[in-house]
């Protein structure tokens, strides 16, 4: 008889893995999938796409139903998990009767922070994260509504791209002195602050938000140094936090996030967590790539097959509001490293390749990111590159005709 496992959570982290259970596994255990979004597993990262209407909401889905169902499992979407109780290895959920498992994975996935800024609690302060937000800022782009997003990182961005797009007036306000610093360097996102400005969004940065005006619905937002921005709506894209309340009403040990170990273990036995929910070394990644990675780890440990996850080479590889971007590795470069770096802000285009002790340990790219998964492999794979560091900039092509002759 297969055993019983349960995955609470139905976004990518949890799609993939089952994926990866199916390949490693099949039969060994009956598999149900629980999550509160009222769809099946979708493609978050397109949610912009949707937005800006080049992508159809039912093109993002990842796996039709019928996939599911081939594989033996159980999908429950529009529920939520209030309560696992350890001891007698059940989940309570809401509205229903009790589920029990034998093994437990925990990809429950993060939340948008919200500011606690005065006027935060108006009508019109929204979030960008799920496809419900979605529809609800259509309707804000389909009325011409001039929207406030604040968050200069990759979601902000999106979300800032998608409505302009879909045609709303935006304005995006980032912190920071640059736009996606933990991905970028200065001369990138100087680079890329033109090319998206040039999409008609206004970005101020260094701009601290202090407080959101309205009566009953926002009206304007105020800055640190007290200007002021008409806007009619406020999108928060300025981070995520690991959804974490469940594990920890458990008794599971957590930090930011859900704490686990090489083999995506918690502390408590046979539950695990996976995506950007888990913690690893200390670590939270609010990336795919390394929730995929996890996947795989999980997968074959729940096989019987030796497997140990060490951690993820941090890598952005994605359309940033219609801008081609990568970044990986340690790309700001630190002591006794070199930089090679080709710029053409006419074609708009930026890369940057840091070396370190004779490897490629860090890439940028901005425009013309053909190259990007070589670069990525470079860095993973910590390959000597002396025999083509003087073509390696032109790409992998010339750089492997250099290396024949």
């Amino acid at each position: 008889m297969s055993e019983p496992l349960v995955i609470v959570g139905n976004g990518m982290a949890a799609a993939r893995l089952v994926d990866e259970l199916a390949k490693t596994s099949l039969g060994r255990y009956a598999v149900a999938v629980i999550g509160e979004e009222p769809r099946l597993a979708y493609n978050r990262v397109l949610l912009s796409s949707v937005l800006a209407g080049e992508t159809g909401s039912h093109e993002i889905e990842l796996r039709p139903a019928d996939w599911w169902r081939h594989r033996g499992v159980t999908v429950r979407y529009g529920y939520r998990v209030t309560e696992i109780d350890t001891g007698r290895r059940e989940l309570k959920i809401e509205g229903e009767e009790s589920m029990e498992y034998s093994k437990l994975v925990l990809a429950t996935g993060s939340t948008p922070l919200r500011l606690n800024l005065p006027g935060a609690d108006l009508a019109g302060v929204h979030t960008f994260r799920d496809t419900r937000d979605v529809d609800l800022l259509l309707t804000l782009a389909a009325a011409k509504k001039r929207v406030v997003v604040v968050g200069g990182g990759l979601l902000g961005l999106e979300a800032a791209y998608g409505l302009a797009k879909a045609g709303a007036p935006v304005t995006l306000l980032h912190l920071m002195d640059r736009l996606m610093e933990r991905q970028l360097d200065g001369p990138a996102a100087d680079l890329l602050k033109m090319l998206v400005e040039r999409k008609g969004i206004r970005i101020l940065l260094s701009a601290s938000t202090a407080r959101i005006h309205g009566d009953g619905h926002v009206e304007a937002v105020e800055l640190a140094d007290g200007s002021r921005i008409e806007a009619d709506a406020v999108i928060f894209a300025a981070g995520i936090k690991p959804n974490v309340a469940l594990a920890k009403d458990a008794g599971i040990a957590v930090n930011r996030g859900i704490v686990v170990n090489d083999l995506m273990q918690t502390a408590s036995p046979d539950i695990f967590a996976l995506g950007e929910c888990a913690e690893h070394r200390g670590t939270c990644y609010g990336l795919v790539e390394p929730a995929y990675e996890q996947a795989r780890v999980l997968a074959r440990h729940l096989a019987g097959r030796p497997a140990a996850y060490q951690g993820s080479v941090v890598s952005t590889n994605l359309k940033v509001s219609g801008v081609s971007v990568f970044s990986a590795g340690d790309f700001m470069g630190g002591e006794g490293s070199e930089s090679l770096v080709l710029t053409d802000r006419r074609r708009g285009t930026y890369k940057k390749l840091v070396i370190a002790d004779g490897r490629l340990t860090g890439a940028v790219l901005i425009g013309d990111t053909v190259d990007a998964l070589w670069y990525l492999e470079l860095i993973r794979n910590r390959d000597k590159v002396a025999a083509i560091r003087t073509d390696m900039m032109f790409g992998r092509a010339l750089a492997r005709s250099s290396r024949a002759a």
